[in-house]
């Protein structure tokens, strides 16, 4: 880190007495990074590195949602009615031999969080669906026909270029987030959150950079030796070797400075207001949390605290943030599969499987069950059973 020196002498290049402006506290602790400047590139990548691999709260919330959501048992239809046995289901519950159900459809939901999009790729064996992989989006280049619309995708990896059709037998299922600019790409929930991410990120920074630095602001090694006169170029750069290497640190905190004749400290204290990045950082944690779907209260973090308690917060998150997810791409996987298998498949989940949604299910049972000018197959029906 380094540590300014101010002194209230001679310039050491000229003899006209000036006291340095004090800059921006980003420019006094020398911290990287900018808000300003557009801090971390918006890619796939980007947003990977500095929000899921760097910022926890992103990281937090992003594995929140990504596991609740593989954590709800697939259901599948034909004909109107549950089928208990069906190849869909055991590709579901293991896509590919590197790949369970769960961890399969965790990274997929995390991949839409980070890049708005997700791209499924079918193996088939003769006719027969055997086995799903995931495509990383940002290996993948959407190729639009004549018409404008995708016609296929192509994938690099590997030091290879495979193309893959977006449309017919074997087509590559993309899942996407709206984006309002473009046409063939989605959205991502934590590109939303960019200017926070870059907040949260640079007040851990600055914080580390105080812990570094015996968590005190830098001070004026001020020089007025009773003779008059400045420090010698020699002077003034062992000075500063000497301050950086025995005085800042951890290691060094609260060691006496020993000064020479003519020299004094003086301590640059900077106001509560300008040391708290507590509230900043929390504000911008909050944010990167409503960007994602998350409660603030599912993530530990203060204020904000809109719900009346903890399991209040967990239903609005399953009933806002996780069934939509789960029902969008329940209905782009049915047809896609229903294509493929050339039969119609319809794609559900077993809610009453939710631990979340317990309230709310044991509510619907106890008010069908009141209802005597209900039959049994009707009570069925409207707790989502067939008849």
């Amino acid at each position: 880190m380094k540590i300014p020196f101010l002194r209230l002498g001679a310039r050491r290049s000229g003899s006209t007495p000036a006291v340095p402006e004090l800059k921006a506290l980003s420019q006094l602790f020398g911290i990287s990074g900018s808000l300003t400047s557009g801090g971390h590139e918006r890619s796939y990548a980007g947003l990977a590195r500095e929000g899921f691999m760097r910022n926890p709260v992103a990281h937090r919330a992003i594995r929140l949602v990504s596991e609740a959501a593989a954590s709800v048992p697939w259901l599948l239809y034909r004909d109107g009615s549950e089928a208990a046995e069906h190849d869909v289901l055991d590709l579901l519950a293991q896509p590919n031999g590197r790949q369970g159900g769960g961890e399969f459809f965790e990274a997929l939901y995390g991949q839409m969080l980070i890049s708005g999009n997700a791209f499924l790729l079918p193996v088939m064996a003769g006719t027969r669906l055997a086995e799903l992989h995931l495509l990383r989006p940002d290996r993948m280049r959407v190729l639009e026909g004549a018409d404008g619309w995708p016609e296929a995708y192509e994938y690099r990896a590997g030091g290879r270029l495979r193309r893959y059709p977006a449309v017919g037998p074997g087509s590559v299922l993309q899942l996407k987030l709206f984006h309002p600019l473009d046409d063939h790409q989605g959205f991502p929930p934590l590109g939303a959150a960019g200017a926070a991410l870059d907040l949260s990120n640079t007040a851990s920074q600055w914080n580390k950079a105080l812990i570094d630095n015996s968590a005190r602001p830098s001070g004026a090694l001020v020089y007025q030796p009773k003779e008059g006169g400045n420090l010698s170029p020699d002077q003034y750069e062992r000075l500063k070797a000497e301050l950086a290497e025995g005085y800042s640190g951890p290691a060094r905190a609260g060691r006496p400075m020993l000064l020479e004749g003519g020299l004094d400290w003086k301590a640059m204290g900077l106001s509560p207001r300008d040391m708290d990045f507590i509230e900043a950082k929390n504000g911008a944690s909050r944010d990167i949390a409503l960007a994602l779907g998350v409660p603030p209260m599912l993530l530990g973090l203060p204020g904000d605290n809109t719900y009346a308690n903890y399991a209040e917060a967990n239903r609005a998150f399953w009933r806002l943030t996780v069934l939509p997810l789960l029902t969008r791409t329940a209905a782009s996987m049915s047809g896609w599969l229903s294509g493929i298998c050339e039969e119609q498949l319809v794609l559900g989940h077993d809610l009453d499987q939710v631990p979340g949604l317990a309230l709310e299910r044991d509510a619907l049972w106890a008010r069908v069950g009141a209802a005597g000018f209900l039959t049994d197959e009707e009570k069925r029906e409207a707790v989502g059973y067939g008849g």
